[in-house]
């Protein structure tokens, strides 16, 4: 259930925002049907929109503990659930040894009691304490097909098997948020047991409200300039000359970087100068020319 506080969609708009995050209505409806459903979400769109950041401000809003299993090709299941101290147990061993042990099988079911489990971030999840952690499982696309079908027991039931021990299930059902770059499909059977939300670039208005929230020191004129200047990057037929368009993440730092070079006006000069924050890519920098930056900031010029 939700909290009483995050009865409403409009309530968790709000909350959110308290936190620093500006949530469309149809992006919060989603979050707050996999609250009160107790369902993963799982959110796919282009890196740097705010997927990972709503798990971040998720678990403000909600004052849970926030656990992250970081997700990359070759991630195995023992570094994602559980593994055991394996030198600890060799020293319980020798020492039994020591003693003159004779039941060696007592001696193996002690090396596989809870102090020897090392708890990784799924398994740590499912036994925090209520009211339970928020998982966030952050691109889930880089990890390998195998891993995808490890997480069907979690995602559907709340619970893990160990063999040594059993059947782990939640003590307090988490908050599991799911992100995917998309770099690769995921399997239909991760997707049936989540809620589905694809995460686009914000529209110009939440943008500027995202930046003006987050780089408090910024002038009005200079959001303004920052949100226009972005939003018509994003926008055909400027984002054809372009690998990857800036997200949200790149235009929060790119104001804060404007205020650091004390801006009033952008210009052709300084988007080239600073172009390396907008845009990762070699290619990309160089594409974006001082003449299509002076295109990009013709309408804002003109509403000034």
């Amino acid at each position: 259930m939700t909290a009483p506080a995050l009865s409403s969609i409009d309530a968790l708009v709000s909350a959110l925002q308290g936190v620093g995050y500006f949530a469309d209505r149809r992006l919060a409806t989603a979050v707050f049907l996999a609250l009160k459903l107790q369902r993963p979400l799982l959110l796919e769109g282009e890196p740097g929109v705010g997927k990972t950041a709503l798990a971040q401000a998720l678990a403000k809003v909600l004052e849970r503990s926030l656990i992250r299993l970081q997700c990359y090709d070759g991630l195995e299941q023992r570094e994602a659930l559980y593994e055991w101290n394996y030198a600890a147990q060799l020293l319980h061993m020798r020492a039994a040894e020591g003693k003159g042990s004779a039941d060696m099988a007592q001696v193996e079911r002690e090396v596989y009691q809870d102090r020897y489990l090392i708890r990784r971030p799924l398994l740590q999840a499912l036994q925090a304490p209520a009211p339970g952690a928020v998982l966030l499982i952050d691109e889930v696309d880089r990890a390998d097909e195998p891993f995808e079908a490890f997480l069907l027991e979690y995602l559907g039931e709340y619970q893990v098997s160990i063999p040594e021990i059993g059947t782990v299930r939640a003590t307090a059902t988490p908050v599991t948020i799911l992100t995917s770059n998309r770099t690769r499909d995921l399997h239909d059977a991760v997707k049936r047991r989540c809620l589905y939300h694809w995460l686009d670039y914000p529209e110009r208005e939440r943008e500027l409200a995202i930046v003006r929230a987050q780089v408090p020191d910024a002038s009005a004129a200079l959001a303004i300039q920052v949100a226009d200047f972005v939003g018509r990057l994003r926008s055909q037929p400027f984002a054809n000359a372009f690998q990857r368009a800036p997200g949200i993440a790149e235009s929060v730092e790119w104001a804060k970087a404007l205020v650091a070079l004390d801006t009033i006006v952008v210009d052709p000069e300084v988007v080239s100068d600073t172009a390396g924050i907008l845009f990762k890519q070699r290619e990309d920098v160089a594409a974006l020319t001082r003449d299509i930056a002076a295109q990009l900031l013709q309408p804002a010029e003109a509403d000034a």
